[in-house]
């Protein structure tokens, strides 16, 4: 991939062979691919079995799940935080497979809409919960650096299913708790 990169840094005027860029192309491909990790993981991976038998039958909330992606659009970056809420039915999840869940599908190219769905549903397939609720907040440096350049906006998506949307009650329950100025 380090030749892509060379062509990028030759096409937009610069020299690739400039002592600041010799290493760039081979940093920027290995950078990328680190950015991009969530093609090659596997949600049942990692779940890994950490789906456990509870009676827990209240909602179950995971707040400010901090999360980084790229834009499918730009190939910049959108960063901010996911909020995950579900209400179990008999099973659990292991604490630090939601998180994961979040990184899975934010390190791909995505839109944010899309990214709040994947991880809803997938949290649903999983966990066989009564419901779920995801909300994400995320600054887009495409909307930030280029376009429009509105440094202070702020893009909120969510994904409720099950109860979190048959349930005008869940619902609220779960936004109060994790966007309390949305009331």
């Amino acid at each position: 991939m380090d030749q892509y990169f060379y062509k990028i840094i030759e096409h937009i005027g610069e020299d690739p062979k400039r002592e600041g860029l010799v290493k760039t192309p081979a940093r920027a491909a290995k950078a990328f691919e680190f950015l991009m990790q969530g093609y090659k993981k596997d949600l049942k991976e990692i779940v890994n079995g950490a789906i456990f038998t509870s009676d827990a039958d209240e909602m179950v909330i995971v707040k400010d799940i901090e999360m980084y992606s790229m834009c499918e659009h730009h190939l910049l970056p959108f960063f901010g935080k996911a909020h995950v809420g579900y209400i179990p039915k008999g099973k659990i999840i292991g604490l630090s497979k939601i998180a994961r869940i979040v990184d899975m599908y934010a390190r791909r190219l995505q839109v944010q809409e899309n990214l709040t769905k994947e991880i809803a549903t997938s949290i649903m397939d999983v966990t066989g919960a009564l419901g779920v609720g995801v909300v994400i907040e995320a600054q887009h440096l495409c909307m930030m650096m280029r376009g429009v350049e509105k440094q202070n906006s702020l893009m909120k998506t969510s994904c409720v299913l099950g109860s979190f949307r048959s349930n005008e009650g869940t619902r609220k329950e779960f936004l109060s708790m994790v966007c309390p100025s949305s009331r």
